[in-house]
């Protein structure tokens, strides 16, 4: 509501123009860091995936703590380094940062949400051994389930494995 002009107005109470910011100028790619060309993030080989919040995903792992079933030999550390990988491709395949589910099928799909195949485990023991020390392995149990098993169900993954038809989950 406007204030009635009869009303005294101090010079400090009185409405400023305020300083108007100049256009910015154009943008260009030149830091040192930029991805630059009309390919956009380079990809291949142990490059892993771009999202957005990736961390995010080794918090909601600590909640699948209780659930991760590892059997002698296997540490938990290793397991969680190298499902979250598989976690983060799903993520990512959707553009969006990582969820719970992302996380249960990265576990799933190598069966530690439950008991696993005897072949299964012999298969992934020497892929998660010390892991979570070395980058290439870890990129290495991400980039084994095919593009398709990414966009199941953790559940279907979960009951697939148990069922022991787990071969196709890994692309063998």
């Amino acid at each position: 509501m406007a204030q009635p002009e009869y009303v005294p107005v101090t010079p400090r109470d009185r409405v400023r123009v305020s300083e108007r910011l100049p256009t910015p100028d154009g943008w260009l790619p030149n830091r040192v860091a930029e991805v630059r060309g009309r390919g956009g993030q380079p990809t291949g080989p142990r490059f892993g995936v771009a999202g957005p919040d990736q961390g995010y995903a080794l918090k909601l792992a600590r909640h699948l703590r209780d659930r991760i079933v590892l059997a002698p030999g296997e540490h938990l550390d290793d397991v969680v380094a190298g499902c979250v990988g598989v976690a983060l491709r799903r993520a990512a395949r959707y553009g969006r940062a990582p969820i719970l589910h992302d996380v249960e099928l990265g576990l799933a799909v190598w069966g530690f949400l439950g008991p696993a195949p005897d072949e299964l485990v012999e298969l992934r023991r020497p892929l998660f051994a010390e892991a979570s020390h070395h980058y290439n392995d870890q990129r290495v149990v991400a980039e084994q389930p095919p593009a398709s098993v990414l966009e199941m169900a953790p559940d279907d993954v979960r009951s697939q494995v148990e069922r022991g038809e787990w071969r196709p989950l890994l692309g063998l």
